[in-house]
């Protein structure tokens, strides 16, 4: 078995606290569903009992997820599309609604960034990190509310961000974009509650991904600095946190952010490009 096929077990078979069947008859939605937190999101709601719909750039990546999804006997889809080209985000969503159904939840995971010190980000290392977080995240989130509005019907967007109570110093670009994607939720919470809309954030602290591999061996080393826990968290972790504010146990609860990073914006640092040769060794 190879060491993609272990993964997805040990992702099916966490355990997990909620109930079997808890999504039945649901459509869910899952951006950024072929890797990382997006993948045990969509493995988790699958076991969940929704028909889930991962999507993301690269169909090999989905088909991996969803092949092995189905071979559980599992509902799942997988279609590949750019987010942060409006036109593809409406073509999807078309097709979603065609094939599968109208999604009832959706979970923005997909986005990206790369560790660079502020000073040295190109305009396009800017631009390009802003549009694939931010753009694509405000696409998905807005296509879902303009058809549960014209569907008269409500649903729940989940964002997967960062936290953002402290810097994060190597990574200035997508601290902006995830704050620019919590000013958004805040602002729509309201104004599309009377629409039964829901708008949720999880911001996970350092977790264990195949995210972490762009980050340079002196950042690595000091990833138990992060949080008193001095571990990262699972994908699953992070997963189990999406699918809460996607439920009705959080049927009361808009336009929040939940954090799960271990206490780390309590205490704990990243530097995500390296520690800076002037900044004093955490020794001293």
């Amino acid at each position: 078995m190879s060491d993609a096929d272990l993964l997805l077990d040990e992702l099916w078979q966490h355990p997990s606290a909620f109930r079997a069947d808890l999504f039945a008859g649901q459509v869910a939605l899952v951006c950024g569903g072929g890797s990382g937190i997006g993948r045990a999101v969509a493995l988790l709601m699958a076991r969940l009992g929704a028909t889930v719909v991962v999507t993301g750039r690269k169909q090999d990546k989905l088909d991996r997820v969803v092949d092995y999804a189905r071979a559980q006997g599992a509902k799942m889809h997988g279609y590949a599309a750019q987010l942060r080209e409006h036109d593809q985000v409406l073509a999807l969503y078309e097709r979603i609604e065609t094939e599968v159904g109208m999604p009832d939840v959706v979970i923005n995971s997909a986005g990206g960034q790369f560790p660079q010190n502020a000073i040295d980000i190109s305009p396009g290392g800017w631009n390009a990190v802003i549009t694939n977080n931010l753009n694509n995240t405000w696409f998905v989130m807005q296509r879902a509310a303009q058809r549960w509005r014209d569907l008269k019907r409500g649903g729940s967007i989940v964002n997967v961000i960062v936290v953002l109570e402290r810097g994060m110093p190597g990574v200035a670009h997508t601290q902006a974009a995830r704050a620019g994607i919590v000013g958004a939720m805040r602002t729509v919470a309201v104004e599309w509650a009377p629409l039964g809309i829901r708008v949720n954030c999880v911001a996970p602290g350092l977790t264990a991904s195949e995210g972490l591999d762009v980050y340079p061996a002196e950042a690595v080393a000091e990833f138990p600095l992060a949080n008193p826990l001095k571990r990262p968290g699972s994908t699953m972790e992070i997963a189990e946190s999406c699918v809460f504010l996607s439920s009705p146990s959080a049927s009361f609860i808009t336009g929040e952010t939940l954090t799960v990073d271990g206490g780390g914006k309590l205490w704990g640092e990243l530097w995500l490009a390296g520690r800076p040769a002037w900044y004093r060794s955490p020794a001293c």
